[in-house]
């Protein structure tokens, strides 16, 4: 799978709008048929930034991401929201899953 984690640091008085701000394409991108999952999360340390998690079946699907309508209209939509370009890691790993965390196992 292709595991991606970004970082985007909002505007701040778009930050407590950034959800909604978003909908239309986290919407559209859980709905691909090869996005695994696609979850954001606010930052605890810091309000202004949202952290996105996502994941795509393989290169064909993370491709097909970024050539879908709703990639190219998030690119003009987004962008007056965010106080920085956001920032990413993604790599291809060997699962198509989350793994259990064993060190912290629940009995």
């Amino acid at each position: 799978m292709i595991f991606i984690t970004a970082k985007f640091q909002i505007l701040p008085e778009h930050a407590d709008d950034w959800p909604e701000i978003s909908r239309s394409f986290t919407e559209a991108t859980r709905a691909e048929d090869g996005c695994l999952w696609f979850d954001w999360s606010r930052s605890l340390d810091d309000p202004h930034e949202y952290v996105l998690v996502e994941a795509f079946r393989d290169g064909d699907a993370g491709g097909a991401h970024v050539s879908s309508d709703h990639f190219k209209a998030a690119q003009a939509e987004l962008p007056p929201y965010l106080a920085a370009t956001p920032k990413i890691v993604s790599q291809a790993v060997d699962q198509d899953d989350w793994n259990e965390l064993g060190e912290l196992a629940v009995d």
